[in-house]
């Protein structure tokens, strides 16, 4: 066992990656700079040269259909994009080629290439540069979507993203890069077997959430034991390809349900859960309506003020149980 830093957790499998496997390399923009991606990507240019930590020119689509392509050629590349935003600008190599190649060419081809997209909220960043845009995303046939919220997660569903032969988004939150925790020594995860996780057992709600709203509902539910309410924890951890059963299983114990989600509540992965629970579950088995917990419709502000009720918190989460059980 060691402790680890959620961002510690993230450079020690890239170091794992880049020691094991001499195919994988990794390209974006400000891989050197802790402005960037924190302290993730530490010293990985100085320890594995700058020859397999490119850091490359402003051109999130140039790099990204460069990555793709290498993918086809048998190399494991790893795309990095500090700001999940500007990664919009690379939506034709990720949507149009890599999610749809090995469809098309009766999977023959598989574009193994893994696209690290980075969360950034809060410090008055604003509209342009906050947004979790994860729902899009997942909404992809041939896309798989992780997004860890814990420091094993952080580290394992990783290297299992880059070992993978499909391409992957992995999205990390920048808010959870102090979490720290003990974890196991690395043990490579095949990520077609990864599915939700019982984070927090309990019996009378169903908390269902993913990275920093997976975070906050954790820390919710163990307040709430304060109050004699036992809530349920699911931590989805991939998106997509979503395996709803877990969150059945627990919803079928519990009768109630609330979803904690990073992105928008029209159209969300919110509206996703709450749509499969209810055609999987019989009439009645839902005690009262489901409620989702996300951002309000509307761009990320700019104030500070503003962004403390942008923003659901674990108090959000305490409130909306309440509300649920009345």
């Amino acid at each position: 066992m060691q402790t680890h830093k959620y961002s510690s957790a993230m450079l020690s499998a890239f170091e794992y990656l880049l020691e094991e496997y001499p195919e994988v390399f990794i390209i974006g923009q400000g891989l050197w700079s802790p402005w960037y991606v924190g302290d993730t990507m530490t010293d990985l240019d100085k320890k594995f040269g700058k020859e397999r930590v490119i850091d490359t020119p402003v051109s999130e689509s140039a790099c990204t259909g460069a990555a793709v392509g290498a993918s086809l050629a048998g190399m494991k590349p790893i795309v990095v994009h500090p700001r999940m935003d500007f990664m919009i600008y690379a939506m034709d190599p990720i949507v149009n080629q890599a999610a749809k190649w090995s469809h098309m060419f009766g999977g023959q081809a598989h574009p193994g290439v893994t696209i690290r997209s980075i969360i950034n909220r809060g410090g008055e960043q604003g509209a342009q540069h906050s947004q979790a845009l994860h729902a899009w995303f997942a909404h992809v046939p041939g896309l798989r979507v992780v997004m860890p919220s814990t420091v094993q997660d952080a580290r394992d569903l990783l290297i299992s993203s880059v070992l993978c032969k499909d391409p992957v988004i992995y999205i990390d939150d920048r808010w959870l890069y102090d979490l720290e925790d003990e974890i196991d020594d690395i043990t490579e995860l095949d990520l077609c077997d990864q599915k939700p996780n019982i984070s927090v057992e309990g019996i009378d709600i169903t908390i269902v959430g993913s990275s920093y709203a997976s975070l906050i509902a954790r820390q919710g539910a163990k307040k709430l034991l304060k109050d004699n309410i036992s809530a349920e924890v699911i931590d989805v951890r991939v998106l997509n390809p979503l395996d709803i059963g877990p969150i059945i299983n627990s919803v079928s114990k519990t009768g109630h349900l609330l979803v904690v989600d990073s992105g928008w509540k029209s159209c969300g992965f919110s509206s996703e859960i709450v749509s499969q629970v209810s055609e999987n579950l019989p009439i009645g088995s839902l005690k009262k309506p489901p409620l989702r917990l996300a951002l309000p419709d509307a761009p990320a502000p700019s104030s500070r003020m503003l962004e403390k009720d942008y923003y659901p918190d674990t108090d959000n989460v305490i409130m909306a149980v309440k509300q649920i059980l009345g």
